[in-house]
């Protein structure tokens, strides 16, 4: 005897780009349907942050910059979100700044010295 609870919907429709997944994407979704101007604007930054955290997951050593990050929202909401708003430049200056922090060194083969009591 099979109950209703043990029953799982698994969602079938396609991810169209992979390296951000179906979250991300329904992310997107959801923002394009805030009538709030403000807000989506925010939603809009939140989701490029997210996604410039995921591509420096992916691509460790390539840094895809801020006209990638536009292309891909455009494409992830077909073209329902704009990125062409001063607050956006802004964030994503800020971001880009942020880009430069040294990498963290390799500990490997070194000896922890303990401080004599």
């Amino acid at each position: 005897m099979i109950s209703d609870r043990c029953s799982i919907v698994h969602r079938t429709d396609a991810i169209k780009l992979r390296n951000y997944g179906r979250i991300l994407q329904d992310l997107v979704t959801y923002a394009t349907t805030i009538d709030d101007e403000r807000q989506r604007q925010d939603a809009t930054i939140y989701i490029a942050r997210c996604m410039r955290q995921k591509n420096q997951i992916w691509n460790k050593d390539f840094e895809s910059g801020v006209q990638r990050l536009k292309e891909d929202i455009s494409v992830l909401s077909d073209g329902q979100l704009s990125t062409s708003f001063a607050e956006f430049d802004e964030a994503m200056a800020h971001i880009n700044a942020s880009v430069d922090i040294p990498a963290k060194k390799d500990m490997r083969g070194k000896q922890i010295k303990r401080q004599k009591r």
